[in-house]
């Protein structure tokens, strides 16, 4: 095992697995995310958020999640630095641009945006909600159930500042362009990547990729152009 994970084909699938275990997550955050613009009352996202903060499942994937968020943070990094010290000291640079897409190009930059933008969002939300609390998440009651109002919390930093909501827009941007690469580049180091499914798992990709960006940049714009009125 040790061989296979100090390997490049062994560091590439622990990356890959780490990735695809994120993308189910991301899409299950985004699912929940999307209840701020399908109710103005704010009651279905607090009761997904609920759920998702005391069901004893969830309870436990937490760990393993951040777990899986660092692995895939300091594997990018490792196989970067892996490459780099692979690549001779001087490297004639080619235009690679017809071989490659830019986001296949620049994984580690985007990846590194992405992850600025996911230490401010547990700075502004997951902090609060799950630790040192917030005047704006009072205790509601909601069909008998008590639970604080993430809703008001979220809703009302997207109201009160433009610019935490274009910050967010562009997040959510950079993770798709991320993922329109990651998705399908995951398959392949699994060995999908015959003719037949490689194309199809690029076209998922691109798809999941728009959804995810569309998606969340859509829930700041929401409440920055006063829908939820």
């Amino acid at each position: 095992m040790s061989r296979f994970l100090t390997a490049s084909i062994g560091r590439k699938f622990v990356m890959s697995l780490s990735g695809l275990f994120l993308v189910v997550f991301i899409a299950v955050h985004l699912g929940i995310n999307l209840l701020l613009i399908f109710d103005n009352s704010g009651d279905l996202f607090n009761q997904g958020a609920h759920f998702m903060a005391t069901n004893p499942l969830i309870k436990i994937m937490e760990p393993i999640l951040g777990l899986g968020f660092i692995i895939h943070i300091v594997w990018s990094f490792f196989l970067e630095y892996q490459n780099w010290k692979a690549r001779p000291v001087k490297y004639a640079k080619k235009n690679m641009s017809g071989a490659s897409s830019w986001a296949s190009r620049n994984m580690l930059v985007l990846g590194g945006l992405v992850l600025v933008f996911l230490i401010i969002h547990i700075i502004n939300f997951f902090i609060k909600m799950k630790f040192t609390g917030d005047p704006l998440l009072d205790e509601v009651v909601i069909n008998g159930e008590h639970m604080h109002n993430a809703y008001a919390l979220v809703s009302t930093a997207f109201i009160n500042s433009t610019a935490l909501g274009i910050f967010y827009i562009l997040g959510g941007i950079l993770l798709g362009i991320h993922l329109s690469h990651g998705f399908w580049s995951a398959f392949q180091t699994l060995g999908l990547n015959n003719k037949y499914w490689l194309k199809r798992w690029k076209a998922i990709g691109q798809i999941y990729a728009i959804l995810v960006a569309v998606g969340f940049a859509v829930i700041p714009l929401y409440f920055m152009l006063g829908m939820y009125n």
